[in-house]
């Protein structure tokens, strides 16, 4: 190309480049230019300063949104503009957009975007998904983009994205921030699970979940099974300072294991109830794959409390996150690699130990304490039926009678028993009495039902 047609090419390019900003420039309607609005906070141009960038896993994205907005609130002045333009400017870095904004002119300032965030089982934040927040940090202008994980525009985490003009206050307001989300956290003291994400490998969306109410009446266990096992995790939390004083570690391990429908889930719900002030992250299924980001969350909550139930199903199942082991043995390192000073506590459940065991010893220590919930015998059975039925009519004769023939059976039988009675007592058009609680029995121990005492765990 010769001088003449390279100049062409050049003076081409630069009118172009004018009819596009022309084109692009926002109305009045639009509201002002998004770039004198920075440069003017900033008191430089924002395209010539270095931006810094935080990510923040998607779960702690309502605690990011609490932190900045007390920082900003402490500054004397202070305000959030959003960002106009359309869905490209959430496929861009904050340096993007500057450099765009400065090249076309097509990014006004508008509208602040907010989603509608869960902080607990009945409560919810209107958080900033996308837009600038504008103060003063440790005497700088200081501006931070805040956006929400967006998975479907490419953005696996929440982010913060800094521009200042004073070297080392990004890094300031960053330690600032995640000091006020561990402290604000919406997560501490709360029951909750994690999620798959939808779009990627890794932790979805959190759920919160009441914390149940279940007295001690309301357990029917050996006794003092149930002491040991609230001892074991309550305990040591409530004498974590003596403990700690006689160097002793607080990280423990508990183990319950028994046939399927004695009481364990139940058990576990009892412990709930009864630790209001304890960080409880519930793990099931898939979800067991997240132990790691759960161990993570646990000390940085605590006292908190892990919960692994029906850890016989990953026990040969192989480690979500690649890799030979299988994922109990994930698990277990996981365990292991907390620290002995954290007043954190895992409770596994299983209904088949004889899969657990070899895992568990091939791991000694990870588990300290493991604790059988059998099936009830026959005084334990009485007083199943006496739980279930105190709002039925049957006589405490009949009870005792059912207790003694249901040899075998889980809580789960004797729960499912007194519905079935309800059952056959409405289809009958009466109230149900002591006829129809035998003759709930009579079907669920008949050969016909073999398959729904497997079910209820029953040995019967």
């Amino acid at each position: 190309m010769d001088e003449r047609a390279s100049d062409f090419v050049t003076t081409f390019k630069a009118f172009l480049e004018e009819v596009i900003s022309t084109h692009r420039a926002p109305q009045d309607s639009d509201g002002p230019a998004l770039l004198p609005v920075l440069s003017g906070h900033l008191g430089a141009d924002p395209r010539r300063l270095p931006v810094v960038t935080e990510d923040v896993p998607p779960h702690q994205f309502v605690d990011l949104d609490i932190a900045l907005d007390e920082v900003q609130r402490r500054a004397e002045v202070h305000e959030t503009i959003g960002i106009g333009g359309g869905d490209q400017r959430r496929h861009q870095s904050l340096s993007e957009i500057l450099h765009h904004a400065g090249q076309y002119g097509q990014y006004p300032v508008g509208a602040v975007d907010y989603a509608s965030i869960a902080t607990g089982p009945d409560t919810s934040r209107q958080a900033v998904s996308f837009g600038l927040r504008l103060f003063r940090h440790d005497g700088a202008a200081v501006a931070v983009l805040q956006r929400t994980a967006e998975p479907r525009f490419g953005q696996a985490t929440a982010r913060m994205e800094i521009v200042t003009t004073v070297d080392g206050v990004a890094a300031g307001l960053i330690e600032t921030v995640r000091a006020l989300m561990l402290e604000r956290s919406v997560l501490r003291g709360q029951v909750l699970s994690l999620g798959v994400s939808a779009y990627e490998r890794g932790v979805g969306q959190i759920t919160f979940h009441r914390r149940p109410a279940v007295v001690r009446a309301d357990i029917i266990l050996p006794e003092g099974v149930l002491e040991r096992v609230h001892r074991h995790v309550a305990g040591i939390a409530e004498h974590r300072d003596r403990l700690r004083s006689a160097g002793q570690h607080l990280k423990r391990g508990l183990l319950l294991y028994g046939p399927p429908g004695t009481g364990k889930t139940h058990t576990v719900r009892y412990l709930l109830s009864n630790l209001p002030d304890v960080t409880v992250i519930l793990l099931a299924g898939p979800a067991i794959a997240f132990v790691a980001e759960a161990a993570k969350m646990a000390r940085a909550l605590q006292p908190a409390l892990v919960v692994l139930e029906d850890c016989d199903l990953v026990a040969e199942s192989r480690d979500l996150q690649h890799g030979p082991q299988p994922l109990l043995f994930a698990v277990l390192e996981t365990l292991d690699g907390l620290g002995d000073d954290a007043d954190v506590a895992f409770l596994l459940t299983t209904n088949r130990i004889g899969v657990l065991e070899p895992a568990l010893a091939q791991r000694p220590g990870r588990v300290d304490l493991a604790v059988e919930i059998p099936l009830p015998d026959e005084d334990a059975r009485r007083r199943l039926m006496r739980l279930y039925a105190r709002d039925l009519p049957f006589t405490p004769a009949a009870l005792d009678r059912a207790a003694g023939r249901a040899v075998g059976v889980t809580a789960s039988f004797v729960k499912e028993l007194l519905r079935r009675s309800v059952l056959i007592a409405a289809e009958a058009g009466h109230d149900p009495d002591d006829g129809d609680l035998a003759a709930a029995l009579d079907e669920m121990l008949s050969q016909a039902e073999s398959i729904t005492r497997s079910l209820l765990g029953t040995t019967a």
